[in-house]
């Protein structure tokens, strides 16, 4: 780990392998924690389908994993329902919340916000895990611009860890400043950012920036045929499957931004920087925890 300045710290590959112990051979499932995926909509089913793919078992290492969809979006999926678990939310009426808080009460982990649109429901749904949910909490892409319209102040009222996932544009619109602004000054204001709300924060990009306001550490990895619709959902999954098993801590969020970015490295070396879609970084997840392991 080199050290950049007082609190802030680039993480090198063999600086994290501890985190990925050799499992005992009498291991079985509920060692390894309960992750949730709450995403989808008819529009954009495909988030939904990398992110809940990456959770696996095989893949990011949690025992369980638990798919929450509305039942218009299953159609889409339920051909492609593996080994995860999988929760029908009802329509919005006076069941829904108690449905929700039945399928999130034993999850070690949940991400939000993937594929989900821009349903008119959203804010409320959100605000009801925000308040109600004691896992992990990450939220992402649609679950990012829909908090983007609320009162931030509610991030200090609740009951769970949260950590949001932002690229340059989803933490422009979350900070309200202009994305030239972030660039001139991203650690600053990233760190100012997450001690304001008490939360966690990943401001994604080859440089990808944690941090929970004083400690910071930095993750460099990737490579450009990641730039392509979903990549985003691979790591949120991928983030939620790590944080079922491992502590809620910066050391265990930057392995997962680390596995993502390895993964998509080894993706590129097969597929090229043109062709590689996100579905190959889900490939290699393996391959790059076995690439830590060994460092």
């Amino acid at each position: 780990m080199r050290k950049i300045d007082n609190n802030t710290y680039e993480i090198e590959i063999s600086d994290l392998k501890f985190l990925l112990k050799e499992r005992n051979i009498d291991s079985n499932k509920g060692d390894f924690g309960k992750a949730g995926i709450y995403g989808g909509s008819v529009e954009y089913s495909g988030a939904l389908k990398l992110s809940y793919l990456s959770l696996t078992a095989l893949r990011s290492g949690c025992g369980i994993s638990r798919v929450l969809v509305k039942k218009e979006v299953l159609p889409l999926l339920g051909p492609n329902i593996l080994e995860q678990t999988l929760c029908i939310l009802p329509d919005y009426d006076d069941n829904f919340y108690d449905k929700l808080e039945e399928s999130i009460k034993d999850l070690d982990s949940l991400s939000f916000g993937m594929g989900l649109g821009s349903d008119d429901y959203l804010e409320e749904i959100l605000k009801f895990l925000i308040r109600n949910y004691r896992g992990n909490l990450i939220i992402d892409a649609d679950g990012l611009n829909t908090l983007s319209r609320m009162d931030l102040n509610i991030l200090k009222n609740r009951k769970c860890n949260i950590l949001l996932t932002p690229h340059l544009k989803e933490f422009s619109r979350l900070c309200k400043k202009d994305i030239k602004e972030i660039k001139r000054d991203s650690l600053y204001l990233v760190k100012e950012f997450a001690t304001t709300y008490n939360i966690t924060i990943i401001l994604k990009g080859h440089t990808t920036i944690i941090t929970a306001g004083n400690t910071t550490y930095l993750v460099k990895t990737g490579c450009a045929g990641m730039s392509s619709a979903g990549s985003g959902d691979v790591l949120s999954g991928i983030l939620a499957g790590l944080l079922a098993y491992l502590n809620f801590s910066l050391l265990t969020i930057s392995l997962g931004v680390l596995i993502n970015g390895i993964a998509g490295c080894l993706a590129e070396e097969d597929n090229t920087d043109i062709s590689m879609i996100a579905s190959d970084t889900i490939n290699n997840i393996g391959n790059a925890i076995k690439v830590i392991r060994e460092s």
